[in-house]
């Protein structure tokens, strides 16, 4: 989700600057700003969040600086199913029966103890190349 800052650009006493509208940065740093030098306290509304998602990035600031205002991937960072070893035994259990099925390797693995689908071995499979030839 991207944030538009209210303005398009920052008046100061001395001069203005502008700001790109998409940033993602600057207006959860200008809202932490001015919220606590600016006396105005959580004003998250102006920016589009809630009072405790402010002192949630406040307290992410102060911990890692502004790096901890960046917008970061959400979901899971690794895959859960699909993993190192799963994929090694479905390459394992193809080079073993080249002519056994997704179904059936997922029913091996499956039996060996892995909760693995019959599409997420057809992944696999497809992934490194290792199809049936046709003619």
């Amino acid at each position: 989700m991207q944030f538009l800052l209210p303005e398009s650009r920052i008046v100061g006493p001395h001069g203005e600057l502008p700001v790109p509208p998409h940033d993602q940065l600057l207006p959860r740093f200008l809202m932490l700003y001015e919220g606590q030098c600016g006396g105005l306290g959580a004003s998250a509304e102006k920016y589009g969040f809630s009072k405790p998602r402010y002192y949630q990035l406040l307290n992410a600031f102060r911990e890692h600086g502004s790096e901890a205002l960046q917008l970061r991937k959400t979901g899971p960072k690794a895959p859960h199913v699909r993993t190192d070893e799963v994929v090694r035994q479905v390459i394992r259990h193809r080079f073993l029966d080249p002519d056994a099925s997704a179904d059936v390797i997922a029913q091996k693995l499956r039996q060996a103890g892995f909760a693995v689908s019959t599409r997420s071995v057809e992944r696999v499979i497809a992934d490194f190349g290792l199809q049936k030839k046709t003619l």
